[in-house]
């Protein structure tokens, strides 16, 4: 499986629900730093995964709507949790939709799936797998 990642960065606040969440159910702010990495089988008739660029400005995309954002006041997440592993899911999921619209290329329709990490430190990050 050949595989080509890209990254990004991303601002948000939030706050969680439960106690399993500990003083993190206040308000407060996380930095993410984002890879997504676009995976396939055999490389298509240019020899590539994806066109790098096309993927660069299309999780930039994707990042720009989530990015300094009180994700509290964002009506798509209200009463959600969102968890670094649950945005990882929300990104690669919007990666997916792109994908699908053709806005990486009709080459990018032959990608076999996108795993979107989330990093939130140098020791602990969280990803999502999803097939296309």
């Amino acid at each position: 499986m050949f595989s080509v990642t890209v990254r990004d960065h991303l601002m948000v606040a939030h706050s969680f629900h439960g106690e399993v969440f500990g003083p993190a159910q206040r308000l407060h702010g996380a930095t993410f730093v984002v890879d997504a990495t676009f995976r396939r089988a055999e490389l298509d008739s240019d020899n590539i995964v994806v066109d790098i660029g096309l993927a660069a400005r299309e999780l930039g995309a994707v990042v720009a709507a989530l990015n300094y954002r009180n994700l509290d006041d964002e009506p798509d997440f209200a009463g959600i949790n969102t968890t670094t592993e649950f945005l990882a899911k929300v990104v690669a999921d919007w990666l997916a939709d792109r994908v699908h619209a053709g806005a990486l290329g009709e080459q990018a329709r032959g990608l076999a799936g996108i795993t979107v990490t989330l990093h939130e430190s140098h020791i602990a990050w969280a990803s999502f797998e999803r097939s296309l």
